[in-house]
């Protein structure tokens, strides 16, 4: 355990950094969750809306120190290919 106060802030910070990481992330798999399930369905009118809120949900996560650019980056382009590929059919 901490014996600096200094130590025992660093723990603070940490404890409360952690959990406003984690109600963030939260959102973001909830975004991601409910625009895959609106691209498994197959409506390309359900699925248009929702992009540009997913993909800034995504953009945001990486402003924050949630995801890696490459990581959103590969999300991102993931995506759109099934968004593309449901187009496409």
């Amino acid at each position: 355990m901490a014996n600096h106060v200094s130590a025992l802030k660093r723990v603070a910070q940490t404890q409360k950094h952690t959990a406003v990481n984690r109600q963030r992330k939260g959102v973001l798999r909830a975004n991601l969750r409910s625009f895959r399930q609106k691209l498994s369905q197959g409506d390309t009118e359900k699925v248009r809306p929702a992009i540009p809120a997913t993909l800034s949900s995504i953009d945001k996560a990486v402003h924050k120190g949630l995801l890696h650019k490459n990581t959103a980056a590969r999300l991102k382009s993931r995506l759109m290919a099934r968004v593309n590929g449901l187009a496409a059919k």
